[in-house]
């Protein structure tokens, strides 16, 4: 089965990392949300491409869930010696990614040039794209202002209320090269257990994504061509990050909370929406503990899944992954 994830964060890369485990090399796609992406210290961020191959590259930080195993701060040690901004934690060998994607960037390698090229090193299997080779910084409005995204989620610890979301120049980003085609391509496409809106809405907020999701049959110009690209069968299948009424990880409760809606796994199915209705998704994967809600969500036009979504092991992983895999088989039978 071709299956092309979205995902950012925390929750996206452990569902990636699980998928990975059992799809053969080059049978998944990662898209990854590049809106929290910024520069600090003179040096190219990517926060959510790094989680994600760090994830898939068996080199992540279980314990934190981002940055590096085996992590040493003695660079950032002597950076809060000399007085330097040490909010924005970076370890000895996450810098060392930062630094050489800055030095390819410099040389005019674009971003997915060189995720393709750090793939390589690490071993990943999976293809990896960022959303856009294009700048597209999420924008956080607040009560205390308009903040960039890593100042209000990092710098601020997310205490500012939150009254809306802007991705800048999203409606001039291209998708990063090839990735229209992937999701073409494809027969799944998991929404992974990511925050909604500050992780995947960027990615669906890129010109032609979201067009070539609900479509089954889209018309693609390219220079001085005008043909149309027939899609397969597919099955579009999220994976909710709430579970009763609370974030597994980060703000996303509390986003939806500050934006007037009661954070849920229904709340989550609805932001989505059921495909054939202007929405995405034909099916829904929830927690256990929100079996209350599934018939709510079937109201929705959605099918669902009720089991256990947390991941704190490999091997919670690799289960989730496989029964999200065989409710899509289900889905597209």
């Amino acid at each position: 089965m071709n299956v092309v994830a979205l995902a950012g964060g925390v929750g996206g890369a452990k569902l990636v990392d699980g998928l990975a485990q059992i799809l053969a090399p080059g049978e998944l796609t990662v898209i990854v949300n590049t809106g929290d992406d910024f520069d600090h210290l003179g040096l190219k961020i990517c926060p959510d491409l790094d989680t994600v191959c760090y994830a898939l590259a068996g080199i992540a930080n279980h314990a934190t869930g981002w940055g590096r195993a085996n992590e040493t701060w003695n660079a950032l040690e002597s950076l809060a010696e000399l007085g330097g901004p040490v909010w924005f934690r970076l370890g000895d060998r996450d810098l060392g990614t930062h630094i050489e994607r800055t030095r390819l960037l410099r040389e005019g390698l674009s971003l997915s040039e060189i995720t393709r090229r750090f793939c390589g090193a690490w071993g990943i299997r999976s293809n990896v794209f960022p959303m856009s080779d294009d700048l597209v910084p999420t924008l956080v409005y607040t009560d205390e202002g308009e903040l960039p995204f890593q100042e209000y989620f990092v710098h601020r610890q997310c205490r500012p209320k939150v009254s809306g979301f802007q991705f800048q120049n999203v409606s001039h980003a291209l998708p990063a090269p090839g990735l229209l085609e992937a999701v073409s391509g494809a027969e799944l496409v998991v929404i992974c257990p990511s925050n909604p809106w500050v992780s995947v809405d960027p990615i669906l907020a890129i010109p032609g994504m979201k067009a070539e999701l609900i479509s089954s049959e889209i018309t693609r110009r390219e220079p001085g061509v005008l043909h149309s690209v027939s899609a397969k069968q597919r099955a579009m299948v999220a994976v909710s990050p709430i579970i009763g009424g609370e974030a597994v990880k980060g703000p996303a409760a509390k986003m939806y909370r500050e934006l007037g809606v009661e954070p849920s796994a229904l709340a989550v199915a609805g932001h989505y929406g059921a495909a054939g209705e202007g929405g995405l998704l034909a099916g829904f994967v929830m927690d256990e503990l929100d079996s209350d809600l599934e018939k709510d969500v079937q109201a929705l036009g959605i099918q669902t899944l009720v089991t256990d979504t947390l991941m704190p092991t490999t091997s919670e992983r690799f289960r989730l992954a496989k029964e999200v895999l065989k409710f899509a088989e289900y889905l597209l039978n």
